[in-house]
């Protein structure tokens, strides 16, 4: 055994990669939190700070993993606490080899009535992502090789387009995301009258020009009227896909028939928390695209799933938000399509926390060739924003 990087004899010497390997016996997280510039104004929502949880399992071989997930501010806390509480006692003696069996010992956080399932899937998702991570450190392999790498570059579109932004601001910034390198815009949408979003979606392709993709995204804002009539309004502008056009009480007729009257396809999942949720939207003929989200819904785990699910109607993948982890799931599905980040302002963690922003070049992301999802955090920059740190080992378990 010579202890060369990458082979899983140098991780486990004498144990190999059996149920006895990458037991777990310790798990820490990291709640950060970093102020934005300013309030950022989408449909029905706003934030004005980035927030999210860095979380390390340590398993008996001596490996650490190190991922973060999500972007919940309000209720940081209460997940941080399922995480620590609930789900670590399930994991802790565990085999990080075996996900799917870690996965359903946490999934009786999910049976509360009394609480946001939500939450507790979020939680799952930041143990979850950690646990696979773990797998591809151990195999000395990153995990869109794990999973069954088709690309080594994925198409790059950045989110933009919010309400703050008019005019001349509007312009720059749509022009200044092409000078990034970035392939597409996904622009916000459903906050004013489908005439006035209508004349900013406009701006915003004579400012990117014919060759960059351009989304619409209305975060659920509109009635089906009002969706039909902003995608004809619209329609000669070559848009990529219309991304939740219709409000969450009656989403999936209506989001059919905006896909029937416009010819648009439209795009939806992120507000799906479940395996069945996505299965409706897909089954109903709602989605062309799913952006089902790993960090919502329980990690990996359950979004590989759905891809098998999306594969079988031909639904075209996406994944919302979160590119450290999205980029390694779509990489590993043929038909993918944009992993998406935000602009240095709305997510100084992407361009600051990593080396992820070095990857855009030419419209594409290059994925890393690290293990696991091959994320080096910059320590000083975690430090200077820790708002909370907790760790649960084995001792405290027992």
């Amino acid at each position: 055994m010579t202890g060369a990087v990458g082979r899983p004899d140098a991780i486990v010497p004498g144990i190999g990669f059996g149920p006895a390997a990458l037991v777990i016996d310790r798990v820490e997280t990291l709640a950060l939190r970093a102020p934005l510039g300013r309030r950022y104004q989408g449909s029905a929502y706003s934030m004005d700070k980035r927030c999210t949880v860095v979380t390390r399992l340590s398993t008996t071989d001596g490996l650490t993993s190190e991922v973060y997930t999500g972007d919940t501010d309000a209720e940081q806390a209460l997940i941080i606490g399922i995480i620590h509480d609930e789900l670590a006692p399930s994991v802790i003696g565990r085999s990080a080899t075996d996900p799917e069996g870690a996965w359903r010992a946490m999934e009786p956080s999910t049976n509360d009535i009394l609480r946001d399932r939500g939450l507790a899937l979020q939680a799952i998702a930041s143990v979850d992502s950690a646990i696979w991570d773990l797998f591809g450190r151990a195999l000395g392999l990153p995990l869109h090789r794990v999973w069954g790498s088709v690309t080594d570059t994925l198409p790059i579109s950045v989110i933009g387009g919010y309400y703050h932004l008019e005019g001349d601001d509007l312009r720059e910034t749509m022009a200044s995301h092409v000078a990034a390198g970035f392939g597409g815009v996904k622009f916000k949408v459903g906050g004013r009258t489908p005439q006035e979003d209508a004349a900013r979606v406009r701006a915003a392709r004579e400012a990117l020009g014919p060759d960059v993709a351009l989304m619409i995204d209305a975060n659920q804002g509109y009635d089906r009227a009002a969706a039909v009539e902003l995608g004809r309004l619209v329609a000669d502008l070559g848009i990529r896909w219309f991304e939740e056009p219709c409000r969450w009480t009656n989403d999936r007729r209506w989001m059919r028939d905006v896909r029937y009257q416009t010819g648009i396809p439209v795009c939806a999942g992120q507000s799906e928390t479940t395996l069945h949720g996505i299965r409706d939207l897909i089954v109903d003929g709602a989605i062309d695209v799913s952006n089902f989200d790993a960090s919502w819904s329980g990690g990996p785990t359950v979004w590989r799933k759905a891809a098998g699910l999306a594969a079988a109607f031909g639904v075209e993948l996406g994944h919302h938000e979160e590119p450290q982890v999205a980029s390694h799931l779509l990489a590993s599905v043929p038909d993918h399509a944009f992993v998406e980040c935000f602009d240095e302002d709305r997510d100084p963690f992407f361009w600051r926390l990593t080396d992820m922003a070095t990857r855009i070049a030419d419209g594409r992301y290059r994925l890393p060739e690290r293990p696991g999802f091959g994320i080096e955090l910059d320590r000083a920059y975690v430090e200077a924003h820790t708002v909370d740190r907790r760790v649960t080992d084995r001792r405290s378990v027992e």
